[in-house]
């Protein structure tokens, strides 16, 4: 996130001594992207970070996958997908790239009794259902219904669920997320004409910090794999941290919906970016106010990108039969548009109270098999 923020202790100086009471060091460490050249924090260790005291299995988690090359619209309904107990066995990869895997996911449990970092990929965590905390290494942060939950690589996190209901969209990116280039300024801040803004973003308060030696069992994903470690000393031991690379949380409820008298062209909705897609917010707004206007999206062709939609509350106004939870693949290459009588049907219409999250990726996705045996066959053909 580039913007600067700190929490806990830190000395006046990087790179300089920093004691504890009793006269022992803290440890410093430099928590960043793209070499040296990207996002940082720097972190202070009551112990140092790098004390592992054993390997375990590694876990392969590669999806099956069935469609390398899909040009068929694609509709499924993530409500479907069971719920699992333990919050990693509980995410389904349905969509995935080189850029980016899109999961499902309903977890029953919070996971305390391991922890869990993502070590090669930027999380976003929409929050369908459910309410709870996100503990890290870098503070807690509490989330609710419509938060997206942005989780930097190398994060160590657990989750505490306040209920068994919760249901998550996630979507792991090869690449940092960002905030869009379109609505910052050249230092970073986001503009005047921005849909939201930094007061709108929230970091991480409480910061737990133990100086515990144990076992403390490590899951840590990359590439498909996960990787089981013994820590010797508990992962959240950072007395304090500034800079600007941590985990945050923006709510789609804070979305400000940018509206014209014409239909406006889906990038006004944009709310993340990496170098592989885009991810936007559809969000409750007065329709488009010319006379004859057509609120209704035009028909249009994905030459360069795979459009995904979440829905996830309301009337989506250009499909039919579109419930919570579904979740929908219009390939490039193929046009699409509104449902029959969708378009005639917003004519005149003042406002939509619709909520769905979209995202775009730049390279074809692929479908895993259990996405495959849940998807609606007779989709591509709604059209007809």
């Amino acid at each position: 996130m580039p913007f600067y923020s700190k929490l806990g202790r830190i000395p006046h100086k990087r790179h300089t001594v920093f004691k504890k009471d009793d006269g022992r060091h803290h440890y410093e460490q430099l928590f960043g992207t793209e070499g040296f050249s990207g996002l940082s924090s720097l972190l202070y260790h009551v112990n140092r970070p790098t004390q592992i005291k054993e390997a375990l299995d590694s876990i392969d988690v590669k999806p099956e996958m069935v469609s390398e090359k899909n040009l068929k619209s694609q509709r499924l309904n993530g409500f479907e997908f069971p719920t699992v107990n333990d919050y990693l066995e509980s995410r389904i990869p349905v969509l995935l790239n080189e850029d980016c895997t899109i999961s499902l996911a309903s977890p029953r449990e919070s996971f305390r009794s391991y922890f869990y970092k993502n070590a090669t990929a930027d999380e976003v965590i929409f929050i369908h259902q459910g309410t709870g905390t996100l503990r890290s290494m870098m503070g807690n942060l509490r989330f609710s219904y419509g938060d997206y939950v942005v989780i930097p690589r190398g994060v160590i996190y657990q989750i505490d669920f306040d209920t068994e209901e919760n249901r998550l969209l996630i979507v792991e990116s090869s690449e940092p997320i960002y905030t869009p280039n379109r609505y910052r300024n050249t230092f970073g801040q986001l503009l005047e004409h921005s849909p939201f803004c930094e007061r709108d973003i929230r970091t991480p308060n409480h910061l737990e910090s133990y100086d515990e030696a144990g076992d403390f069992l490590m899951k840590i994903k990359t590439q498909h794999t996960i990787h089981q470690f013994i820590y010797a000393t508990h992962p959240f031991n950072v007395v304090g941290w500034d800079g600007y690379n941590f985990p945050y949380i923006f709510s789609i409820h804070d979305f400000e919906p940018i509206t014209g008298r014409v239909h406006m062209p889906p990038p006004i909705h944009q709310t993340f970016q990496s170098s592989g897609f885009v991810i936007c917010s559809f969000c409750p707004r007065i329709y488009d106010y010319h006379p004859e206007a057509v609120p209704a999206p035009y028909h249009h062709s994905n030459l360069n990108s795979d459009e995904v939609l979440y829905y996830v509350a309301g009337d989506f106004m250009s499909r039919n039969n579109i419930q919570a939870g579904d979740l929908t693949l219009h390939p490039a290459g193929i046009p699409h548009g509104p449902h029959p009588g969708a378009m005639e049907r917003s004519i005149g219409q003042k406002e939509t109270h619709e909520l769905a999250v979209m995202v775009d990726t730049f390279k074809p996705l692929k479908m895993t098999r259990i996405a495959a045996d849940l998807c609606d066959e007779r989709y591509y053909k709604s059209w007809v």
